[in-house]
């Protein structure tokens, strides 16, 4: 980690935000899968000793997009289905749960629903154009699944974080000015230094720092990577029929970052879509 970015962090915890460590379940993953002699079934019987993890991932294996049609009848065969390599990203990305209180429990069942729902658009997506952007369905299903992980951490934080914010629907999402005008703080940020704390691809990094925006600065992977997220962040809001006030601005520039051409949006849309529901 950067000097600035051990600063930041520092900074939080003078803050009193507190980036969630690695819980025992992750740390005996990570261990597993260094060992490079791991077996499907030590990985599975790691996870099965929790069974929020356990539900979780039975869940995800389920959806359209891991092809969930099929009949999953063990920890070892959803494995098998979403990948090592996800699940340990998926179980990375639950752990920010990690001691809600009651009242932020609710707010936090909309962040992982819709944060799924990103992130298998935005895998689609990136399936759907990889020969054009060359950003993999994994890559894109990761930044996803983390692309608003400050959130759960800012509602740990400030206990009246989802009063403040109206984060009691999976469509009302936090923007950056009311954060900052209530806590000073964004989750973007957050995010971004969550993900560097917990080792996660540059890249990642990035695109979770920028998801908000298409940054001119950042060229290339990230800012590719961005656009895919923005596009699946809009069509979770277009099934969802609920207005996306940050399409107005980007969405044209996100479409052309994509090779999507502006008469063709809504049958692509319609495309993904089908593809979402299976």
């Amino acid at each position: 980690m950067t000097q600035d970015a051990e600063r930041a962090l520092s900074e939080l915890a003078a803050k009193g935000v507190r980036i969630p460590p690695q819980p025992q379940v992750l740390v005996r993953l990570q261990q597993a899968i260094a060992g490079d002699d791991y077996s499907i079934k030590q990985l599975a019987d790691i996870i099965a000793t929790d069974p929020g993890l356990t539900a979780m991932l039975f869940k995800v294996a389920r959806a359209p997009v891991f092809g969930g049609a099929r009949r999953i009848d063990s920890v070892e065969q959803v494995l098998m289905v979403i990948g090592v390599k996800q699940s340990y990203n998926l179980v990375q990305a639950a752990s920010l749960s990690v001691a809600l209180s009651d009242a932020a429990r609710q707010a936090f069942e909309h962040f992982w629903q819709r944060s799924q729902e990103v992130a298998q658009l935005a895998a689609l997506i990136a399936a759907d154009r990889v020969s054009v952007c060359n950003i993999f369905p994994d890559q894109a299903y990761m930044a996803g699944i983390f692309h608003e992980c400050g959130v759960p951490v800012l509602m740990l934080r400030f206990p009246d974080y989802c009063d403040k914010l109206n984060l009691k629907d999976a469509c009302c999402w936090p923007n950056l000015s009311d954060e900052d005008a209530h806590f000073q703080l964004d989750h973007s940020s957050v995010g971004y230094l969550v993900a560097r704390h917990w080792k996660l691809p540059d890249f990642i990094c990035q695109a979770i720092l920028y998801h908000h925006e298409l940054p001119d600065q950042e060229t290339g992977t990230v800012r590719t990577l961005v656009a895919i997220l923005q596009l699946a962040i809009h069509y979770y809001h277009r099934m969802s029929r609920v207005a996306d006030p940050v399409w107005d601005t980007l969405g044209q520039e996100v479409l052309a970052e994509l090779g999507i051409s502006a008469d063709m949006a809504d049958e692509y849309y319609e495309t993904i879509i089908d593809r979402f529901h299976g």
